[in-house]
Parts: C-alpha cells; sequence; structure tokens
C-alpha cells in the first residue's frame, strides 16, 4: 500500500501512521516529495489491516501497489530515481560509463585502464577482484590484492565498481569500492541480495542470464526492502537458443523495465556480445533505446587477458566508439 501524507500534515501525523503500520506487522518506506510525502508499507500480502489508515489525521489517501514488486515499482515512486555514487550520479541526462578489465591482473594495467576510462568519458572504473568463474580451475581472481590495485582509480577521479560473491567478503569490498556489483549468476542468490541491501553502498544488479523482466524487478526488491534504495539495474544478455552471440542482448527490457520501474537502467554490450566487434553497434543501440549509461570491458593487451579477452576493446577501440555514442547521446538529448 502507498500512504500519501496530506499537504500540511504534521511531523506528528507522520509518526503517528508510521507507528500504526509497523503495529500492523509491515515495513514503512517513506518517500520525502517537492510536494507530497509517501509512505509505502510493505510486507504481508493480506494489505486490508493497512485501509484503515485512511481515518487517521494528515492522510490524504490509501492506494493499492498493484505490481509484486513494490518498492521498485514506479506506482511507489513516479519520478525516476538517481543513484548517488559517491559524489556521480547515475541517472538524469548524462550517462554514466563504466569501463575497465574483466578481472584485474595487476597495477600496470589498472593505471592503463583507468587513464583510457577517463580521457574517453567514464567516470566509473570496473574490475574484478572476486571472480564467478564456470570452472574451477579458472582464474579466480586477486581478492584485496586486486581492490588494492583499483586504486589507481583515485588518480583519474573515477569511482570503484566492482563484484561481490560472498556475505562474507561485503566489508572488505566497501573498504575499497565506491559502488558493489552483483553479477548474473547471483542475481538471484537472495542471501546475498539481503547482504546487499544492508550496504552503505549503492548496487549495480546485473540480470540473471535466464530472468524474465519481472524476476529481475523483483531481485531488485529484496535489495530495496532491506533499506537500501541505491540500486542501479544492468541488462547484460539472456541465455536464448542463439548461439551466434555470447548471450542474447534483450535491449527491449531497457523501455519495459523503464515503464514499470524508476531505478536507472544501463547496458552491458561486452557480456551480451561475446567478441569486441559487436561491441559497438550494440552499445549505439542501448542508448537509442533509452539506456541511462553503458558497463564495458577494456583491456590495454586483450590478447594477453585472463579472462573475457575476445570481448575485451582495445583503447583506441574504446577512444573510436565514444565518439559515437557521443553523437547518438546528444540526438537523444543526453550527455556524458
Amino acid at each position: 500500500m502507498i500512504i500519501v501524507m496530506a499537504p500540511g500534515h504534521t511531523e506528528a501525523h507522520r509518526e503517528a501512521v508510521t507507528r500504526r503500520i509497523e503495529e500492523l506487522g509491515y515495513k514503512t518506506h517513506p518517500i520525502f516529495g517537492v510536494e507530497r510525502t509517501v509512505l509505502a508499507a510493505v510486507g504481508h500480502e493480506d494489505k486490508t489491516p493497512l485501509e484503515s489508515l485512511q481515518s487517521m489525521p494528515g492522510v490524504e489517501a490509501v492506494i493499492p501497489i498493484l505490481k509484486p514488486f513494490k518498492l521498485a515499482s514506479s506506482e511507489y515512486r513516479k519520478t525516476p530515481t538517481f543513484v548517488d555514487v559517491g559524489g556521480e550520479a547515475v541517472g538524469g541526462r548524462r550517462l554514466a560509463i563504466m569501463a575497465g578489465p574483466c578481472a584485474v591482473e595487476d597495477e600496470a594495467q589498472m593505471m592503463e585502464c583507468a587513464a583510457a576510462a577517463r580521457k574517453h568519458g567514464a567516470r566509473f572504473l570496473r574490475g574484478g577482484a572476486f571472480k564467478p568463474r564456470t570452472s574451477p580451475y579458472s582464474f579466480q581472481g586477486l581478492e584485496e590484492e586486486g581492490l588494492r590495485f583499483m586504486q589507481a582509480a583515485d588518480a583519474h577521479g573515477l569511482k570503484v565498481v566492482t563484484e561481490l560473491i560472498s556475505v562474507n567478503d561485503l566489508e572488505l569490498i566497501e573498504a575499497y569500492a565506491d559502488m558493489i556489483q552483483i553479477g548474473a549468476r547471483n542475481a538471484q542468490n537472495f542471501s546475498l541480495l539481503k547482504v546487499a541491501g544492508r550496504s552503505k553502498l549503492p548496487i549495480l544488479l546485473k540480470r540473471g542470464m535466464a530472468q524474465t523482466a519481472r524476476e529481475y524487478l523483483m531481485a531488485a526488491e529484496y535489495i530495496l526492502s532491506e533499506g537500501n534504495y541505491d540500486v542501479v539495474l544492468c541488462e547484460r544478455g539472456i541465455r536464448t537458443f542463439e548461439d551466434s552471440t555470447r548471450n542474447t542482448l534483450d535491449l527491449s527490457a531497457v523501455p519495459v523495465i523503464k515503464s514499470q520501474c524508476h531505478l536507472p537502467v544501463i547496458v552491458d554490450p561486452s557480456h551480451a556480445a561475446g567478441t569486441w566487434r559487436l561491441v559497438p553497434p550494440l552499445a549505439r543501440a542501448a542508448i537509442a533505446v533509452g539506456a541511462d549509461g553503458l558497463i564495458f570491458e577494456i583491456h590495454p593487451r586483450p590478447q594477453d587477458a585472463v579472462s573475457d579477452g575476445p570481448q575485451s576493446l582495445k583503447f583506441d577501440t574504446f577512444a573510436a566508439m565514444m565518439e559515437d555514442v557521443r553523437r547518438i547521446a546528444e540526438a537523444m538529448g543526453r550527455t556524458i
């Protein structure tokens, strides 16, 4: 349910309504808007007890949220959410560009990637210090040493985005990163999603490789319901019968999700493509359908990369692509 507070209501009115919501066994999630204050009451499926709030002083209306994802729904928040990542916004007119290697390998690599990312328009340095791999024999990441190497971002004014794969590593990653990524393999790891929801850092949630849009938004709901409202969604391709690409980039998901949800949505063309040649056209298309940003894999020497070399862009290719992205962004009324 959404409890819309009346104009001119007092703080005492709002506190009384909040207490009553919690007495009835629900959680309260407030939004303080310019014109209205809204309290979302979530918890039990049966919302009938909340109808009695209509008669409380200071309440204008009690409205049911019809979507199963309550806090992610545009019914709950009518205006798009801007997520603040250490002073850099995701959402709004300016596109969020994230770039870096799939896996952190050494300090020199990260310094090169950070310089190239910043030079060509990125504001975020991505990189994996902990790597969830299909094979147990593949490179698993440098862990804390990799996180230290990612501090190369500081010299270029970039924000660090890195993946959390275990609840045990949350405090360590919080000490180094500005944004936590939850990867596709963990998009329905509900224990991990709940822990991310209690983090002080914004969350970049990638779509699971077999998730429907509704299931994806329910995954975001796990994070939001724990009190972390700074969530950015990332479409990275889904698994289909098509085998000419690593995944099938579902660009239709961008407008579909944005029509139902207030959270910003970015696109990862690198993991969708699986090969660097397809990344630039997919990036251009993503901006055209309304994505709020892009996340790329770049590497100074893709042929030597320990992970995802074939889909990583060389710096000159990244630079050329970003010029195209700028032009399309301008045509769409956006900037980089």
